[in-house]
């Protein structure tokens, strides 16, 4: 990083010229890829532990909520970066650009840093905490310890991809991130079967090869940002000070992507509990079914996040016929890829669980709730491109209640009242539920933040 003198900002951003369906492919395609190879990622890192054991696939499983924790974080300081950054962008406020991205970057190291001790020092208290089966205690706690521990990568990676999302460059986002899932993919095999003459390492292989995917991605994206991000200037000496006002305004609209998101951990540390009483295999499949859902979902959070920077930057330039339509795009777009995916979980429940090396008592659990749970997709793609237009245009706590609501308000108590009946297939039936509750909630606000946001652009 560089201390020299900032050049000014190039006159316009080519979110503020381009013609909107372009320019929304020419966003969020990439991060859409990128997202997508991540996704595979994660489904391919779940296959080779199941072939380890069930107990291997359901650690990782009850993992997930440590590991989303820290994605919380780190996305939704991103989010609050990025749409801070946009706007500063459209208005052509240069110093505004580069205080944030450093404030964005030094925020990071901080969560690390954090994290990094909660992992090497709680994780095995999360996992006897959610079972008593010794080898998935081991796998988890270690597995748990080695991916926080050494998070730093995860932190640096989401930063840097967020910069240059924010400016439009997403091309070289996805290049990161492909790089990134790339290196997870081939060290996986390798080092969980020890292949090539490395020890065979078990769900501990699977961790290390994640950190280490992530490093390298943080690396490549630090060098990308660097030499081809013009419109932002990384320097020592922003990072290393502390500016409040530029920290508020990060978390006044990523602290409510952080907490729906930790609400999604205490949803699934909620759920595991209440499918684990019934059977582990149960939590089996809720793994499995994340991991396969990510292939659906991913391509949609893709799509948002090409379309928060168009948004931000446009409503900051006042630009109202942009903002409108890029956000009707992004929604028939979400919902239209959110249709596909709930065709092929009706359609095939058993063939996605295949690779999982599923037992015949995982696919009797996890076919019907494979259907059941994707039968809503639809309305979950609806919810999640309204939730993320509110905080690109700056009302964030919108998406925090919808998000309140059907998690902890809606889900878990339906959950644990159908669990009541003993039927496990019936304990499924809750994600249906809570996702009605969720779009009603999130036309209503997207109605709201719409009429507000018109004013602010003198809209009439």
């Amino acid at each position: 990083m560089s201390n020299q003198a900032a050049s000014p900002a190039p006159a316009e951003n080519k979110m503020g010229v381009l013609p909107v369906g372009r320019l929304l492919a020419d966003m969020a395609i990439p991060i859409m890829i990128s997202m997508l190879v991540q996704a595979m990622y994660n489904i391919v890192d779940s296959i080779f532990v199941a072939r380890v054991s069930e107990n291997a696939l359901t650690a990782v499983s009850l993992a997930f909520p440590l590991q989303n924790l820290m994605i919380a974080v780190g996305v939704g300081t991103g989010v609050g970066m990025n749409a801070l950054l946009s706007r500063a962008l459209g208005a052509k406020e240069q110093d505004r650009v580069d205080q944030t991205a450093n404030t964005g970057l030094l925020l990071s190291l901080l969560s690390f840093a954090v994290f990094a001790v909660v992992g090497l020092s709680c994780s095995g208290l999360f996992f006897r905490a959610q079972t008593d089966v010794a080898e998935i205690v081991d796998y988890g706690t270690v597995y748990g310890m080695v991916c926080l521990g050494a998070s730093l990568g995860l932190f640096c990676q989401i930063t840097f991809e967020r910069l240059l999302q924010s400016t439009g460059r997403t091309k070289l986002s996805m290049m990161t991130q492909i790089i990134g899932a790339g290196i997870n993919i081939v060290l996986d095999p390798i080092l969980i079967f020890g292949l090539f003459g490395f020890p065979r390492l078990e769900v501990l292989g699977a961790a290390v090869a994640t950190v280490t995917g992530q490093l390298i991605a943080a690396a490549v994206g630090l060098a990308v940002n660097l030499k081809c991000n013009p419109e932002i200037h990384l320097s020592w000496k922003k990072l290393l000070r502390w500016h409040g006002p530029t920290v508020r305004g990060i978390y006044r609209i990523g602290v409510p992507s952080i907490v729906m998101q930790c609400i999604g951990s205490v949803m699934v540390f909620g759920v595991n509990k209440i499918l684990i009483s019934f059977t582990t295999t149960a939590t089996a499949v809720f793994g499995a079914y994340f991991k396969l859902q990510s292939f659906i979902f991913m391509p949609v959070f893709g799509l948002n996040n090409g379309m928060v920077p168009i948004i931000a930057y446009n409503y900051g330039a006042r630009k109202p016929e942009r903002v409108h339509r890029t956000i009707k795009l992004s929604i028939y777009t979400a919902m239209a890829i959110m249709a596909v995916g709930t065709l092929v979980f009706e359609v095939a429940p058993g063939a996605l669980l295949l690779p999982f090396k599923p037992s015949a008592e995982m696919l009797e659990i996890g076919v019907p709730a494979l259907r059941i749970v994707g039968s809503i997709f639809i309305l979950t793609g609806f919810g999640i491109t309204a939730g993320s237009v509110c905080q690109a245009i700056g009302n964030p706590i919108y998406s925090l209640i919808v998000s309140v609501c059907r998690q902890l308000v809606v889900l878990l108590p339906a959950a644990w009242l159908l669990a009541q009946t003993g039927v496990l297939t019936l304990v499924w039936l809750a994600f249906p539920i809570s996702e009605l509750v969720a779009m009603l909630l999130s036309a209503l606000f997207l109605r709201r933040t719409m009429r507000s946001a018109g004013e602010a652009m003198g809209e009439r």
